[in-house]
């Protein structure tokens, strides 16, 4: 059977990765009562990281660890560590909302900075995209109308970051296993939250946060492996449609945990994003089919 040809079992894995995003996000902001992000993202490597050890333990595949690629992999997880750090802090500041519409701008940066590092061609669709996510910022944030906050800087900053750290990750896998880049992100952002949160004094997390701490830690891994199960089921055209879902559900999460009001806005530029998201999936759908016939 066909990966295209299993679309129900990619949406089920997406609802998987949609659960496991909108858990972290709610624990991601309890979180940020005691701690910092850095210190956050401590803890949360550490705990990825005994899970990925403990995967590959068992499955006795440790010699899909040793890479080629030492520089490139320090790379991405430099974007990746920094990105991360800039959506916990969005998660704190801004309603959970606008930071996932802002955050699906990262598509779209991976379109415009394909032909850069990928060596992709710059199409017209991918133009097309970009001017859409443009305008769909400006919709969402409104300047001028309502008082910006570092929170929208950091959800459009945290999105070039994922953008960045999705093409090295497309030029990792082409050489190392999943478990490769799994376990070389975990043990450097690891070293990198310590590194960043020691110099101010490293503080331990109370007995009743540790809960929130652990599901930041488990739901950073199964959200990714849950998406790369999707993509696995399915091709990006029927992938991308269900992962937009994400943006009502957090909304209606912020709704009801928070008290966040639903804002028309939001939802418009985080529409007029999914369109040129979903025009240049469509479109890349087109061009690839008569390569792969």
């Amino acid at each position: 059977m066909t990966a295209a040809s299993r679309p129900f079992a990619a949406a089920l894995w997406m609802l998987g990765a949609i659960a496991s995003f909108s858990a972290m996000a709610v624990a991601g902001r309890e979180i940020a009562a005691e701690l910092d992000t850095f210190e956050l993202m401590a803890y949360r490597s550490v705990i990825g990281l005994a899970i990925v050890v403990a995967v590959i333990a068992v499955a006795g595949r440790f010699g899909e660890v040793k890479t080629q690629r030492a520089g490139l992999h320090l790379l991405r997880n430099i974007f990746h560590f920094s990105a991360q750090n800039l959506w916990f802090f969005g998660i704190a500041t801004i309603p959970l909302a606008q930071l996932v519409a802002l955050e699906f701008t990262n598509p779209i940066w991976v379109a415009v900075l394909a032909p850069f590092i990928l060596l992709e061609p710059l199409t017209r669709w991918r133009v097309l995209a970009a001017v859409c996510g443009f305008f769909g910022v400006l919709i969402i944030a409104r300047p001028g109308v309502v008082p910006l906050e570092w929170g929208h800087a950091a959800g459009l900053a945290c999105a070039l970051g994922f953008a960045l750290n999705t093409m090295l990750t497309k030029r990792l896998s082409r050489t190392d296993s999943t478990l490769c880049i799994l376990f070389w992100m975990t043990a450097s952002q690891s070293v990198m939250g310590f590194a960043c949160a020691l110099p101010g004094g490293m503080t331990m997390f109370s007995a009743g946060l540790a809960p929130w701490v652990v599901v930041v830690g488990i739901c950073g891994l199964s959200a990714h492996y849950c998406l790369t199960m999707a993509l696995s089921c399915a091709p990006a055209s029927v992938v991308a449609p269900i992962e937009f879902a994400r943006l009502p559900v957090i909304a209606i999460l912020g709704l009801l945990v928070y008290g966040e009001p639903l804002e028309v806005w939001v939802f418009v530029g985080g529409a007029v994003i999914v369109a040129g998201n979903l025009v240049n999936v469509f479109a890349e759908q087109r061009r690839a089919r008569p390569a792969a016939s």
